[in-house]
């Protein structure tokens, strides 16, 4: 499992993966990153502490991410965090979080007040018939404009059969509209009952991929594994 990397292009930062105590939710259809989990906190913390260990702060950005949401890692890792960020003069960390911790968010920008902070939400498209009784999202909310209000950034998960050319431009677009930044991730064969749609993929790859695809807002991973960490 990698769990540090380099991102040298768009915009470019320190990426590292880390441990908690898994994703509260746990009811995405196309999701299995939540066994990348343990219950004990303090083996958590060691592991982060080793990955945390190689930020070297050469873009003074660095994003954070975890088989679920920053809200399930351990306070020790939060403060260690803070502290590596600190000693290596990074101004900007990225945090991802479900929509279901919305209400915890102001509180961690507080805690982190002396950084530009950028929350990303995993809302995988604006679609809510398809997100909330084909992806079981558990975003219960239908407005673009109240979706983004706790969050920065989102990712979008491209390449499922009942997705459209013009479904996922209109996710590209909103995404833009009301989001600093937007992730395309294409979904890709895991241990889920959710297979990738080579059809809709291909739509993707040949209509979309050209015109976004040097967008600086936009980072799109074709692989799961495209940022360097992962296995």
């Amino acid at each position: 499992m990698e769990r540090y990397s380099i991102i040298n292009n768009k915009q470019k930062r320190e990426i590292v993966l880390l441990r908690g105590r898994g994703c509260i939710y746990k009811k995405c259809t196309f999701c299995d990153y939540y066994s990348d989990s343990c219950n004990n906190e303090q083996k958590n913390f060691l592991l982060n502490k080793s990955v945390l260990d190689n930020v070297t702060g050469i873009y003074g950005n660095l994003e954070v991410i975890n088989s679920g949401s920053v809200f399930e890692l351990d306070n020790n890792t939060l403060e260690l965090i803070k502290k590596t960020c600190q000693a290596k003069n990074i101004s900007t960390i990225h945090f991802e979080a479900h929509y279901l911790y919305k209400n915890k968010i102001n509180a961690l920008r507080e805690y982190f007040n002396n950084f530009d902070l950028k929350m990303k939400l995993g809302l995988e498209t604006f679609d809510f018939n398809f997100r909330e009784n084909v992806l079981k999202k558990g975003i219960n909310e239908n407005n673009p404009a109240t979706i983004c209000e706790h969050f920065d950034e989102a990712n979008f998960l491209f390449g499922i059969k009942g997705q459209t050319l013009e479904s996922m431009k209109n996710d590209i677009e909103l995404g833009l509209k009301f989001f600093e930044r937007i992730c395309i991730n294409i979904m890709c064969d895991n241990s889920t009952k959710i297979e990738p749609d080579k059809d809709v993929i291909q739509q993707f790859v040949d209509k979309l991929y050209p015109i976004y695809k040097d967008n600086e807002r936009i980072d799109i991973l074709i692989n799961n594994t495209d940022f360097g960490v992962g296995d």
